[in-house]
C-alpha cells in the first residue's frame, strides 16, 4: 500500500501528539520525601507516613534521605518481594536499593515505575530497625487521574 503526502504528515503529527501527551505525563509526577523533614531515620512510624500521604501515582519518586555512616550502624533501603517479608521483616529475598551511604547529601531517589505493591524496609541489625524501629512501608502506586 502506498501512503501519500498528506498520510505520512497526519502519522508524524500523531507521534508528536503521543510525545507530548507522554511528556505531560511524566512532568506531573512528584518528588516525595519518604518521612518529610524526619527522612529515613529509626524510630519514625513510616506505615503511618505513607497511609498520610497516600497516594502515591506512578512515575512519583521516592527521596531516602539518612545520615552518612559513623562509627554505629547506619541505615539502608531494602525492596522486599512480597508481603509475607515484609511483615516478618525476612530479608532473605530483598534486593538492596540504597546502601548506607546512598542516602547522604540530597539521598536516593527510587521511582515507582509500575502499577504494584513496593515493599520496603530497612535490614540494619539483621532486620531490627524494621522490625522494632518501625523503618518499613509499603506504597501501591495507582495511575495519575488526569481532569
Amino acid at each position: 500500500m502506498a501512503f501519500s503526502q498528506g498520510s505520512a504528515q497526519g502519522g508524524g503529527f500523531i507521534l508528536l501528539l503521543l510525545t507530548a501527551s507522554l511528556l505531560v505525563l511524566m512532568s506531573e509526577a512528584e518528588t516525595i520525601v519518604v518521612g518529610g523533614s524526619k527522612g529515613w531515620s529509626f524510630g519514625f512510624n513510616y506505615t503511618d507516613w505513607a497511609i498520610k500521604n497516600s497516594p502515591f501515582y506512578i512515575n512519583d519518586k521516592l527521596v531516602f534521605k539518612y545520615a552518612a555512616p559513623r562509627n554505629t550502624s547506619s541505615y539502608n533501603v531494602y525492596l522486599l518481594p512480597n508481603l509475607w517479608s515484609y511483615i516478618n521483616c525476612d530479608f532473605r529475598k530483598a534486593s538492596i536499593v540504597a546502601d548506607a551511604k546512598q542516602g547522604s547529601g540530597k539521598g536516593f531517589e527510587f521511582v515507582l515505575k509500575q502499577w504494584r505493591p513496593y515493599y520496603f524496609a530497612c535490614a540494619v541489625n539483621n532486620g531490627v530497625h524494621c522490625s522494632q524501629g518501625q523503618m518499613k512501608f509499603f506504597a501501591i502506586p495507582w495511575p495519575r487521574p488526569h481532569y
